[in-house]
């Protein structure tokens, strides 16, 4: 994440004077360049920076792809950045066409495609900081009721039927039934209450709650990875790792839309040549290879991801495999996402 970050940056400073010094952009927008020799030089030297630097990315993917054999997003951009670069460089040059500058066109291709990325791995990292939130709130410690005395053990230790002492301030190490006294437990994390709610016995408690006022015994039910914090963790884990129906739709379309824009390209090329302008079909067979890079869909597709991972994570509670806990006053969310056995 903070690679994109940085990247988005340090290019988008760099793609303002860029675009702004762009010839064909400062003709659709209607403005006047200034003369001087300088200037001609600063989108070519700034736009091999960006090519070379924000791209870097785009490129290392693309030789995967390529050496995995399986075309993807990756190789459209790198295509698309790739081409946009030497055409650029080939009419700075004067080997190519005047039209054939896409130096503008470049700087905003990285650009836009390393926010999708930024917003791609800013959605996975927060994803990854609420699971060691979740982790953090059992216990490292938990007293068990061994008949007269009470027994500190790791709360990995303890089996179904065991009683334990959650003492007042303390977390529950797991899902359990209050066996012996009342209190009032912080069920925010499974609720997303932040008022406490009143347990008291024949209740059921959730690992990871808090005791806020006064202790409690309790008989362990579930351990391990049968808890409802477990189960959380693993609904947000599995939301994380794979890939959402959008995402490998997106793959896949961006498979054959690198074969679809060689073969356009390839077409324009021999129709422009057959019509007897050679120099017309550089210029179209290049400018198809550049536009078929799709800027929205490399855009879209990483928001859908942090959109659907963050709404994954906020929606577990409200899951199929959830088990109803007893309503608290203030709402009837309050639930549990214990697979279903």
């Amino acid at each position: 994440m903070a690679q994109f970050r940085r990247l988005f940056w340090a290019n988008l400073v760099l793609a303002i004077p860029v675009v702004g010094l762009s010839e064909a952009f400062a003709m659709l927008v209607g403005y006047d360049l200034p003369t001087a020799q300088v200037v001609t030089w600063i989108p070519p030297v700034l736009g091999t920076v960006i090519y070379l630097w924000g791209g870097r990315p785009f490129l290392e993917g693309a030789v995967s792809e390529i050496r995995g054999r399986k075309p993807g997003m990756m190789l459209l951009i790198g295509l698309a950045i790739t081409v946009a670069y030497f055409a650029s460089l080939g009419s700075t040059l004067g080997l190519l066409d005047s039209q054939l500058d896409f130096w503008w066109e470049l700087a905003l291709l990285v650009v836009i495609m390393l926010l999708g990325h930024w917003v791609e791995m800013r959605s996975l990292a927060q994803t990854s900081s609420a699971l060691d939130s979740l982790a953090a709130l059992l216990p490292d410690e938990a007293e068990r009721v061994e008949g007269d005395k009470i027994v500190t053990v790791l709360p990995s230790d303890l089996a179904t039927g065991d009683v334990v002492v959650v003492r007042p301030g303390g977390s529950v190490p797991a899902d359990g039934r209050v066996v012996s006294g009342s209190a009032h437990l912080d069920e925010s994390m499974i609720s997303g209450e932040s008022a406490s709610v009143r347990r008291g016995e024949g209740d059921q408690v959730v690992a990871g709650t808090v005791a806020t006022d006064s202790g409690l015994r309790v008989e362990v039910t579930a351990t391990g990875e049968q808890t409802a914090l477990a189960g959380i963790s693993r609904l947000v884990s599995d939301a994380q790792s794979s890939s959402s129906r959008a995402q490998r739709l997106a793959d896949t379309a961006a498979g054959w839309l690198f074969w679809y824009a060689l073969g356009a390209a390839a077409i324009t090329a021999v129709v422009w040549a057959v019509m007897g302008q050679p120099d017309a079909a550089v210029v179209r067979a290049i400018s198809v290879l550049v536009i078929a890079c799709p800027h929205a869909l490399g855009l879209a597709i990483p928001l859908v991801v942090s959109i659907a991972t963050e709404r994954a994570a906020r929606g577990a509670c409200s899951s199929k495999t959830a088990w109803p806990l007893r309503p608290c006053a203030q709402s009837t969310r309050c639930c549990s996402t214990r697979p279903a056995p």
